[in-house]
Order: C-alpha cells, then sequence, then structure tokens
C-alpha cells in the first residue's frame, strides 16, 4: 500500500470538459464496488466533516442513485445519478444532477455526464473520469462551486478506506475455502482469556492481536474512549481438528452488554457472496437480526443474528 498515488485533474474549457486520472493501490475487485454499491461509497464520497447519505440505489443501466451531501447540522444537497451503461468491473456512465428529496432535478442548476473507466495493472487500479458539460458556463459553475476540492478530499476518504480493507483482507483469511469456526463476546478480558486457552491448546494466534486503536477512524462517529482504544477488536486461534476459535472484546462504551446468551456465535465463512446471502435469509427466518448482511469497513460481507431456537450466528465472506 506504499505506492505512489497517481492524480491528474484537467479543465478543457474548450469541449466543456473535466479529465480527472486517479490510482488506487488495490485491485478492480476492491476498487469497483467502493463505486458502485451504496453501503461504501456512503463511507467516502462526501469530504469531511460532510456525509453521504443514499436514500435509494439500483446500480444498473436504467437505474439511478439518489442521495443526500449532509452537513454536520444535518442540512441536505440532494443529488440524483442516472446510470447510462454499464460494464462490470470495466465501465459506467451517467447523468448527474441536483435535485429534491424525491429525485426531482433543479433545471436551474448544471447537469453533467459521468464516464468512469477502470483498469487495473498489477495490484493497482486507475480509474479515468471524463465530466462533460453542456456549456462552458455550466463548466465554469461547478468549478466555482469547489468541485475539485471536494471532489479530491473524497477521493482521500476512499484511500483510506481500500487501504484499511486490503490491509485486514491479506492478514487474515486469503481464500475462498468455506470454514466454520466458534466467535467469542468478552466484557473487555478477551486478551486474558486467549492467552489462556493459546496456553491450553499449545497454540499460537493468527497474526496475532487487533486492537480497536487500528481501525481508521470514522469521521461519522465520535473519538473512541481511551478506555476501548486497547481492547481487542479481533483474534483468531487454531485449536482441535482444523477449529477456528476467534474473540473480540464488546465494550459497554459501544452500549454492548455481555451475557451467557450473547457470548458465543457459530461462525459461518461460505465460499461465495450469494451462499452469505441464502444462509443469512434462511436462517433468520422469524428470528431476531442484530446487524442487516451488508459490507463492511474491513471487507467483508457480514451480518449476525439470533436463529428462532435462540442460536447466535454469524454469516462473513471475506474475498481474496
Amino acid at each position: 500500500m506504499n505506492k505512489a498515488i497517481l492524480f491528474n485533474f484537467e479543465v478543457d474549457k474548450a469541449n466543456h470538459q473535466i479529465k480527472v486520472e486517479r490510482s488506487f493501490n488495490a485491485p478492480i475487485d476492491l476498487v469497483w464496488p467502493a463505486w458502485t454499491e451504496a453501503e461504501i461509497i456512503d463511507q467516502w464520497w462526501a469530504p469531511k466533516p460532510w456525509m453521504a447519505q443514499t436514500k435509494s440505489m439500483d446500480f444498473k443501466a436504467g437505474g439511478h442513485w439518489l442521495y443526500a451531501m449532509v452537513s454536520p447540522e444535518g442540512e441536505k444537497h440532494w443529488c440524483k445519478v442516472d446510470y447510462i451503461r454499464v460494464i462490470p468491473h470495466e465501465y459506467f456512465s451517467s447523468f448527474d444532477g441536483f435535485c429534491d428529496e424525491n429525485g426531482n432535478l433543479n433545471t436551474s442548476l448544471p447537469r453533467n455526464k459521468w464516464e468512469n473507466s477502470f483498469a487495473g495493472q498489477g495490484g493497482e487500479t486507475v480509474v479515468n473520469i471524463l465530466l462533460s458539460f453542456d456549456t462552458l458556463e455550466d463548466l465554469e459553475t461547478i468549478i466555482e462551486m469547489g468541485f475539485k476540492e471536494g471532489f479530491t478530499a473524497g477521493l482521500e476518504n476512499l484511500d483510506q478506506y481500500i487501504a484499511a480493507q486490503f490491509r485486514l483482507r491479506q492478514q487474515n483469511k486469503t481464500d475462498h475455502t468455506a470454514r466454520v469456526s466458534s466467535y467469542l463476546n468478552f466484557p473487555g478480558n478477551t486478551e486474558e482469556a486467549f492467552n489462556f486457552y493459546k496456553k491450553v491448546f499449545r497454540s499460537e494466534f493468527i497474526n496475532g492481536l487487533q486492537r480497536f486503536e487500528d481501525v481508521p477512524a470514522d469521521h461519522n462517529h465520535p473519538p473512541m474512549a481511551e478506555s476501548v482504544k486497547k481492547m481487542v477488536l479481533h483474534v483468531e486461534l487454531p485449536i482441535l481438528g482444523g477449529h477456528i476459535l476467534m474473540g473480540t472484546d464488546a465494550p459497554k462504551e459501544f452500549g454492548m452488554t455481555v451475557n451467557a446468551g450473547n457470548n458465543m456465535h457459530i461462525n459461518l465463512e461460505p465460499e461465495s457472496r450469494a451462499e452469505a446471502k441464502r444462509l443469512f435469509d434462511e436462517l433468520s427466518e422469524d428470528g431476531v437480526v442484530e446487524m442487516p448482511i451488508r459490507d463492511m469497513f474491513w471487507g467483508a460481507y457480514f451480518g449476525s443474528f439470533q436463529d428462532k431456537y435462540g442460536v447466535n450466528w454469524m454469516i462473513h465472506f471475506q474475498k481474496k
């Protein structure tokens, strides 16, 4: 993750266009979802301290993305993206414009066309973006509204997101082989407990102890309490027969309470995203969903629930 970032930003007034070339130190299968899935794009699209908030998204030709740029005071500026053409992992085009919360376009402000092309170069991805405007006046209006500064800040947010995903992906599971593990929750003494298990099973942690302070700061949340930073976010320990014991601290500072009913989950890691969704939907039927299955900041498709018999489950699909 230490390659130099390529960033070219060119304003072509003669053709009413903006051309952006930007590299990301990650493969296309990580970068593409960050531009096309609402749960991820909401995490980086807006320049801090603003945030993006999706109301609806249907990423396909003929579909749309309706979202708001939200200020720290709750002020909202609505935008709508209408998708024109999609070639998965290679290209998509769209029309982008300002609107109201129901998606009705504001014709007094410019609307422009986006063409985004994605190219893999080893472990790196280069995204070429072409923005086309109807008139020079429309182009200059967008520039005056701070597009370059805002878009640049958003891309830097995306760098942070990708770096966190890429690091955790490399450290943890590196293939799609299905496995089942046990996941334990502790009120703050995970490290003590797992050192005990490590001694009993005469085993070693996989990639050591990952702590809460290792997670990149999220501008959507308040600063992490000092009492939480050194707690264990994730640990993996092989025990018998290839079974993996995993664990985490569940801090009271996050509103969590560990008891004999929620301190252990069966953790399923299927071989595909589709199978993860199927298992989640069928096992959670008539149960209680703790966390809906979705893309998480560490690069996994994840959800958790208690089934109708009171058994706790986690579903976790991690891309290669």
